[in-house]
């Protein structure tokens, strides 16, 4: 009973933080239409800040209570304005072309972040291990688990019905599925697309950067780390449905619960169990688990 447990649990952990990346990659999808490949830099990109933000309130002596803190607000600021930069400066300047040419703007600026990572923080790894130990260890079911570990669970489960509240209960959320569903009619009925667009991007690379800060205590910041991450994240919102917040979630479990259930039964076929459950679920809905129907233009 105690094995299946901790596969659950492990898979739920996983799936926490995988759901908040795939969410961004999702929301820049659904507004947007673009494939973005640059979004796994923008986890790694996080988790560097946030390592960064934990190495220098830890130097000056104080908690980690204020490292965590520190590491949240640095993510939030920085990454919200690496986004409006770079949808402002570069991606409007591709609207209207055709989608494979904003895959490939993507996969540019994916390199571009790749090395910038690597001039600024070298390739040696980098820990931040201090916020880890904040929540000490708990016990839950006869399992002992740290305490940082199972609070990602909750806050993926916050993050992810905000996205939800804010998309389909506000005024805003209620502009930007306008903007989803019929941009043309929206732009005649007076919203500014663009800045629904700006905002849209701002709030996947802040989804994407906050992953990777909370990811930063549990693992060591190094080269490839944007790689994997975006792989799955594509794996996620493929299974879920692209543009869906609730196939977001449904995929990240899957997922999660796929690669925690390897890793303690058949470690080697990690990534093969992923793809298997990515090509069942498309051989059945080829659109995906949650993909809305569209009506047909005429």
């Amino acid at each position: 009973m105690n094995f299946f447990l901790t596969i659950i649990l492990d898979g739920l952990i996983q799936a926490s933080w995988l759901f908040i990346v795939a969410l961004g990659l999702t929301l820049v999808f659904g507004v947007l239409k673009i494939l973005n490949i640059a979004h796994g830099s923008f986890y790694a990109l996080g988790a560097y800040i946030a390592a960064t933000a934990v190495t220098v309130v830890a130097a000056r002596g104080l908690p980690p209570s204020v490292g965590f803190v520190a590491m949240l607000l640095s993510v939030a600021l920085i990454a919200s304005a690496v986004g409006l930069l770079l949808e402002r400066g570069l991606l409007k300047m591709f609207y209207g072309r055709d989608e494979v040419v904003l895959l490939l703007v993507t996969y540019a600026v994916f390199l571009i972040l790749e090395d910038v990572t690597k001039l600024i923080w070298g390739v040696n790894p980098i820990y931040a291990t201090q916020p880890y130990e904040l929540f000490g260890n708990l016990e839950f079911a006869g399992l002992y688990y740290v305490g940082y570990d199972l609070v990602l669970i909750p806050i993926s489960a916050v993050v992810g019905f905000a996205i939800w509240f804010g998309l389909n209960r506000t005024v805003i959320g209620k502009i930007v599925l306008a903007v989803i569903h019929n941009e043309e009619m929206s732009v005649s009925m007076g919203v500014r697309v663009n800045r629904v667009y700006a905002i849209a991007f701002a709030f996947g690379v802040l989804l994407a950067a906050l992953a990777g800060a909370l990811t930063a205590p549990k693992i060591s910041m190094q080269p490839g780390l944007s790689s994997d991450v975006i792989i799955l994240s594509f794996a996620i919102v493929v299974i879920g449905g692209l543009g869906s917040v609730e196939g977001a979630a449904v995929g990240a479990i899957l997922v999660g619960l796929a690669r925690a259930a390897s890793v303690h039964l058949m470690p080697q076929a990690e990534l093969f169990m992923i793809y298997l459950i990515m090509a069942a679920v498309l051989m059945f809905r080829p659109e995906g688990l949650f993909k809305r129907e569209t009506a047909r233009r005429i």
